[in-house]
């Protein structure tokens, strides 16, 4: 019997008909982006803008790092650490970036004190106009309700939303979110998440470990 073909993890529009979606691995050029494959963004303006329009006030050297199968819904944003302004003085206007003389203080906005990079684990779905603030990490299976403003860590298979972003709840007990991190079947070989994407998608905790057991 033949088995499935998988998907294409280079194909830039991997739905045809539908340029609005983009797969993110073969279309970021910047080194302060990583994306792990499959992770998609939807867009019906232009997704493949997505690096100038969608990560913003990236100035480094903090990265953003998304890990493999994350659904990015229409206008998820992150802002990075390149977006801080001074908050010790009287002001907090970056009078440097004004140019002229101004730029002789550039000292007084550089190095400003960041969180880190922004990382998101795998399997991560972003609702419509979701923003994420920088260092922000969020976990795996997590998700981002439409609107949410990120600005705290999100755990493993949370459920986030709001202004600030505020834990709903979680999509499993601690029990099964444990054994579905130690099953990790994002990183499985291409061809065996293949043959169990059924499983993947809507079975128990039970097949997924007898799936993964066949890796052994």
């Amino acid at each position: 019997m033949t088995r499935p073909v998988p998907a294409d993890p280079t194909a830039l529009h991997p739905m045809p008909g539908q340029p609005r979606v983009v797969q993110l691995k073969p279309l970021v050029t910047s080194p302060l982006i990583e994306v792990g494959e499959f992770s998609y963004y939807d867009d019906p303006v232009d997704p493949t803008a997505f690096e100038t329009r969608n990560v913003l006030y990236h100035y480094g050297p903090e990265k953003l790092v998304i890990g493999r199968f994350c659904a990015l819904g229409e206008g998820t944003r992150f802002v990075m650490n390149g977006a801080n302004h001074r908050m010790d003085g009287p002001s907090t206007f970056p009078f440097p970036v004004m140019g002229g003389s101004w730029a002789e203080h550039f000292d007084l906005i550089s190095g400003l004190p960041g969180r880190g990079d922004t990382v998101v684990g795998n399997d991560v779905w972003f609702g419509y106009q979701s923003l994420v603030m920088p260092g922000v990490r969020i976990g795996h299976g997590a998700i981002i309700a439409s609107g949410a403003v990120v600005v705290d860590d999100v755990p493993d298979y949370g459920i986030v939303g709001g202004n600030p972003a505020k834990l709903i709840r979680r999509r499993h007990s601690d029990a099964d979110i444990a054994r579905f991190l130690a099953v990790a079947w994002w990183d499985w070989p291409l061809q065996h998440l293949t043959d169990h994407i059924r499983t993947v998608m809507s079975g128990g905790i039970d097949d997924l470990e007898e799936a993964a057991a066949e890796l052994a």
